[in-house]
């Protein structure tokens, strides 16, 4: 049985991880017969932000890996204890979270930091010729862990917004535009990723691309 460790960024599109990406990325995986190891970084989220409203909350603290347990139903690690002997994959949904907890893309663009644990099993991942999926705009947080590698440029595809795109570009990777339900996969790397909620206003929309993503992140293990 392949394992495929999900990385998730906490709960809730806003903050966190995007709910709808999370749950079809562990269904997908479920349908196609994976096992599947849910991990997240244990620290605090940028914000939280009131998803009613789409204001932040002030003064209020939510930490990354315990919202990220209400998706996972308590199943989960935490990244820093998770290396790739464990795991054949690795898939990041997205939501706000993966741009805000792990990395600062959101707020730093193409200057932006990657959380250390989350960079590091990215890293080790890839030069293992082990396969990785991004989803949504988790695809910025793979190109924030390459962008100072003067040998790694993946190609990815965050869908057709020109401007996120010239920033991932700007840290040296090579941004491809697709459709909603399509994915891009960079044959080298072994890097898959799809527009998801870049592009979607249907939550089935974004399940062709996630289901796509999954079975070609299975087929290149």
């Amino acid at each position: 049985m392949k394992k495929v460790g999900v990385v998730l960024s906490g709960c809730g599109v806003y903050d966190g991880g995007e709910i709808h990406e999370s749950v079809l990325t562990l269904l997908a995986l479920d349908k196609e017969g994976a096992e599947t190891i849910c991990m997240a970084p244990d620290i605090n989220q940028m914000h939280v932000v009131n998803h009613l409203t789409g204001k932040p909350v002030e003064g209020e603290t939510r930490n990354v890996l315990i919202e990220s347990a209400r998706i996972a139903r308590g199943n989960i690690k935490d990244i820093k204890n998770v290396n790739i002997d464990q795991i054949d994959a690795l898939i990041f949904p997205g939501g706000f979270g993966a741009a805000k907890n792990l990395c600062n893309f959101a707020v730093a663009g193409e200057k932006c930091e990657v959380n250390q644990h989350v960079a590091q099993l990215v890293r080790k991942m890839v030069k293992a010729g082990k396969p990785v999926g991004a989803i949504c705009i988790s695809p910025a947080m793979i190109a924030g862990v390459f962008k100072n590698d003067p040998e790694i440029h993946p190609e990815l595809t965050i869908g057709t917004d020109s401007g996120t795109g010239s920033k991932l570009e700007a840290m040296g990777s090579k941004h491809k535009n697709k459709k909603v339900d399509e994915i891009h996969v960079d044959k080298k790397l072994k890097i898959v990723s799809t527009p998801a909620y870049m592009l979607a206003g249907h939550i089935a929309e974004v399940e062709k691309g996630i289901n796509k993503l999954v079975k070609e992140v299975l087929a290149l293990v």
